[in-house]
């Protein structure tokens, strides 16, 4: 690891989803990461690259796989992936067991400190939760011990014990 930034991986998820006034439909077209960090004021040094605009219940084990190389590949220690709701659970199960595996993975993401965050409502909509969560997933990512984290409302979680409560709209400890 030879960089002091931090590595944002945006795979989409409601975080970069799109209104169609005419039909009513979500879609993507950009990620709005650049103008959330503007409008947050970060002043850290990041490096964003987009790997998926997608919908995370679209999301394949391919995908998550690739998302896993990424990670590994990746100069920076401290490394921040936006990405949709509903299968976040699962893309950071599969990064925290390449980190518990004892393989290959397991060698080239120890000592890297990965944190998941999204939003429960599009940046577009104005009421976003997501420049909230994408601010204090990159706080954690900075003061956190090496593993895999989930980051949403404010909570960070380890990969292995989060749920999403889709009553509440919020993820919490799993029992």
């Amino acid at each position: 690891m030879h960089s002091d930034a931090i590595r944002i991986f945006v795979t989409g998820g409601t975080f970069d989803k799109e209104y169609n006034e005419l039909t009513g439909a979500l879609f993507f077209k950009k990620t709005h990461l650049a103008d959330m960090l503007r409008l947050g004021r970060c002043r850290l040094n990041v490096k964003v690259r987009t790997l998926l605009m997608i919908d995370s219940l679209e999301m394949t084990d391919a995908q998550r796989e690739m998302i896993l190389r990424q990670c590994v590949r990746a100069r920076e220690s401290r490394i921040v992936i936006t990405h949709g709701t509903d299968s976040m659970r699962e893309t950071a199960a599969v990064l925290g067991r390449g980190l518990a595996d004892g393989g290959i993975s397991s060698n080239a993401i120890a000592g890297k400190t990965i944190v998941l965050t999204g939003a429960m409502v599009p940046y577009t909509f104005g009421s976003s939760d997501g420049i909230f969560n994408l601010g204090t997933a990159l706080a954690f990512v900075q003061a956190l011990a090496p593993g895999v984290y989930v980051s949403m409302n404010g909570k960070c979680f380890a990969w292995h014990s989060v749920r999403k409560n889709r009553q509440l709209g919020i993820f919490e400890a799993a029992v």
